[in-house]
């Protein structure tokens, strides 16, 4: 198993991908101050894709069946997990495009090559998210409070032995 999307399993016999995209977005904005750079402020993450491109060839790998299957699991509408098959899991996701080209025919007009793509879109928040700059700030100004404590500690010790 390479991949699964729900119920869809990626695989050799069904979807095999040569290429996976997976690319995460950060929000910032401008603020414009007068007499003054422009400062900057993160408003959050962003958006969250993950692409596959692959070729596949119907006589060997997976084909219109399995395209289809996908497509049936898309008009559901809802999210679904998606997990790598080394157990990477993305998080929810819905399927937002699926492009297959069809070439090489035979002569009964079936496609030998069918190229496709196929786009995720992450509909869940990333867990990481949770890791506010607050939080965060919180968290180094502790680490100042006590660094200031073992330095006045330290300094009065060295007074103490002078």
């Amino acid at each position: 198993m390479m991949m699964i999307y729900g119920m869809f399993v990626f695989e050799l016999k069904t979807l095999p991908y040569q290429q996976l995209q997976h690319s995460l977005a950060w929000r910032h904005v401008k603020n414009e101050r007068i007499n003054r750079s422009a400062a900057w402020q993160y408003i959050g993450a962003g958006e969250t894709q993950v692409n596959l491109n692959g070729v596949l060839y119907p006589e060997i790998t997976g084909g219109d069946v399995s395209l289809a299957l996908l497509a049936t699991q898309a008009y559901t509408g809802r999210p679904w997990p998606l997990i790598s098959g080394a157990g990477q899991i993305y998080g929810m996701y819905v399927l937002t495009g699926l492009n297959a080209t069809h070439t090489e025919f035979n002569r009964y007009g079936k496609a030998k090559k069918i190229e496709f793509a196929v786009s995720f879109q992450r509909c869940d928040e990333d867990l990481r998210e949770r890791l506010q700059a607050s939080s965060v700030g919180d968290l180094l100004s502790g680490l100042k409070d006590k660094a200031a404590t073992a330095y006045n500690t330290a300094s009065d010790t060295v007074s103490g032995l002078l």
